[in-house]
């Protein structure tokens, strides 16, 4: 069975495994109204598709931020409706983005279960060449932060090096715009004390990273709509 977007759906029992939970916990999250109900086909099988996954990923991240279940609602009951899984991963990586940085050293078995899915030696090789995963003897260190971004960038149809040469862009354009805006900063908390200084810089991390997110999101749209209304034009890129 597929979902309307032709991706295929997972049973229950799949739905836990990709997320590392048991089935269980899936459903007690149901009954809190954390997660939307399945679609039912045949024989009354449940089936979920990838809002439930992203779902589920960001009640983890939650989780990982120290929130605590009744947080974890309200926050989710917070969310604009009819969220797709690709504005929930987005809302995912700003939460990811107040966690501090977190390198760990974990063995194959973890780095499967934490990735969510089934991991080939080629695919982990993939992440390693991504610089999100370096091995370590018989265990691999490990990007926490970027883990699930990389093996999402697993199946988008890039090739290797056109991921690592998104990646040096990115990187490269948002140390620039870090630079700037500390820059931009420092003249208005110059004369403030050390105290204050780090009580601006927590209040405004999550404002700048979701400012970025969504300016990043808008130009983004743009430029694909004009390289879509070049190719229809027959113009060169």
């Amino acid at each position: 069975m597929t979902t309307d977007t032709g991706e295929p759906t997972l049973t229950i029992d799949e739905l836990a495994a990709r997320a590392g939970i048991t089935v269980r916990t899936v459903r007690f999250y149901s009954t809190k109204g954390l997660l939307p109900p399945p679609v039912i086909g045949p024989r009354r099988v449940g089936h979920y598709g990838p809002q439930h996954v992203a779902r589920l990923a960001l009640i983890e991240e939650l989780q990982h931020q120290g929130m605590t279940l009744a947080a974890i609602e309200r926050y989710m009951e917070q969310l604009p409706a009819g969220l797709s899984h690709h504005d929930l991963a987005i809302h995912r990586a700003v939460v990811a983005s107040w966690a501090p940085d977190t390198v760990e050293t974990v063995t194959v078995e973890e780095l499967r279960r934490r990735a969510g899915r089934a991991l080939g030696a080629d695919e982990v090789e993939r992440l390693v060449a991504m610089g999100v995963v370096r091995a370590d003897g018989d265990a691999y260190r490990v990007d926490a932060g970027l883990l699930r971004l990389a093996v999402q960038l697993l199946d988008v149809p890039l090739s290797e090096e056109a991921i690592l040469a998104a990646r040096k862009v990115l990187i490269e354009h948002s140390r620039a715009a870090a630079h700037e805006l500390s820059q931009l900063f420092r003249g208005e908390v110059s004369e403030r004390a050390e105290e204050d200084v780090k009580s601006l810089s927590a209040h405004m991390q999550p404002l700048v990273v979701q400012a970025l997110l969504t300016t990043f999101q808008r130009s983004l749209k743009e430029e694909v709509l004009g390289w879509l209304t070049d190719a229809q034009d027959g113009r060169p890129a």
